[in-house]
């Protein structure tokens, strides 16, 4: 075996490609992994609902508004902080609508996620934090998931590595659109110039699991609750976010020598402490029945209006047990008896009413 075999096995290969096609649908593994990341969510966070003592199928009901909403903010945020790819001389506007590209900011899909989850809980009548909290280790390994979708589609990786675990990365043509590099397939694997280089993707996608059994840990020994611990989730993620984006090499906007998402996930970072320890101050954690929604009725408040119900109606068959009873009497009685009250009844002629 020689050098250059020996160094290619010590190496993460990169995909061949990332779209594959069923006649003229395109499969694409980012938007396959974007979907398992919501399932994965969803599922997650309706068990942690449930066992705070909210109502059954309130989590898919907020997904339902959350979903799209931070599907549109991801990609809002996505286009505004990279707004030269899709704006100015020799682009086309309407490529920005385009998301199964890929393309989507963590930090818009939160902000627009989040104002569609308050609205669905407006009208469950539950508090939000509390959703929040919930759902929270489900969207950081949801988060870890789409990072699948990225090594497919060959992106965010960093500078050139000599570790064992640097990334290939291949030449990838399409001889139907030479400069659409993400729907082209890698011939012959042809290392690109920089290769092998860091998985940051990867990267990112441990660091995400390990914030996802941090917040649950925490949860469980703490009893967090008023947001806390969507907080520790979030404080959590812009850590690792900041070193991680340090290291990544493609194309981003700068601010004061800095990448926007460094800026933006030291922000958030302090904001996301902040809110910690303030909501600390709010008490315990949210009784469960203030998680209950308001148009379902709560198991024990049927069966007491079962056991009303119940009690009621024992109340008039007794009542009218008695007068049953008498006429079987009556009845039963022999032919003596009932002659010797008629007859007492013909010698009082006055009727009960007028005594």
């Amino acid at each position: 075996m020689n050098t250059a075999s020996a160094a290619f096995l010590a190496t993460i290969p990169s995909p061949d490609q990332g779209v594959w096609h069923i006649g003229p649908v395109p499969i694409r593994a980012y938007a396959l992994c974007i979907i398992a990341g919501i399932i994965v969510a969803i599922w997650l966070g309706e068990r942690r609902w449930v066992n705070r003592g909210g109502t059954k199928g309130t989590v898919i009901d907020v997904a339902v508004f959350a979903v799209p909403f931070g599907l549109v903010g991801g990609r809002l945020y996505h286009v505004i902080t990279d707004n030269q790819l899709y704006f100015g001389e020799g682009k086309n506007p309407l490529n920005a609508l385009k998301i199964w590209d890929g393309g989507l900011g963590i930090w818009g899909a939160i902000a627009l996620g989040a104002v569609g989850a308050l609205i669905a809980c407006r009208r469950r009548g539950i508090p939000l934090p509390a959703m929040a909290d919930a759902l929270a280790p489900g969207i950081v390994i949801a988060q870890a998931i789409g990072r699948v979708g990225n090594y497919f589609n060959q992106e965010l990786y960093g500078a050139h590595t000599d570790l064992p675990w640097g990334l290939e990365i291949y030449q990838r043509i399409n001889v139907n659109n030479p400069d659409d590099f993400l729907n082209g397939v890698a011939l012959g694997h042809i290392p690109l110039q920089d290769s092998p280089v860091h998985p940051t993707f990867l990267y990112e996608l441990i660091w995400n699991l390990g914030v996802a059994l941090l917040v649950i840990w925490a949860d469980k020994k703490f009893r967090l609750g008023h947001g806390r611990v969507f907080a520790l989730y979030v404080a959590g993620y812009t850590a690792g976010r900041f070193w991680i984006e340090m290291m990544r090499t493609d194309t981003a906007n700068h601010i004061l020598g800095l990448r926007v998402n460094v800026w933006t996930s030291i922000l958030v970072f302090a904001a996301a402490i902040v809110y910690f320890v303030l909501a600390a101050k709010r008490g315990p954690r949210e009784a469960p029945e203030t998680l209950w929604s308001k148009d379902v009725p709560r198991e024990d408040e049927t069966a007491e209006s079962g056991e009303k119900g119940a009690e009621d109606a024992p109340k008039a068959s007794e009542d009218e047990a008695p007068k049953e009873e008498a006429h079987a009497e009556v009845a039963a009685a022999p032919d003596t008896v009932r002659d010797s009250a008629a007859d007492k009844a013909s010698e009082d002629p006055k009727p009960d009413a007028e005594k």
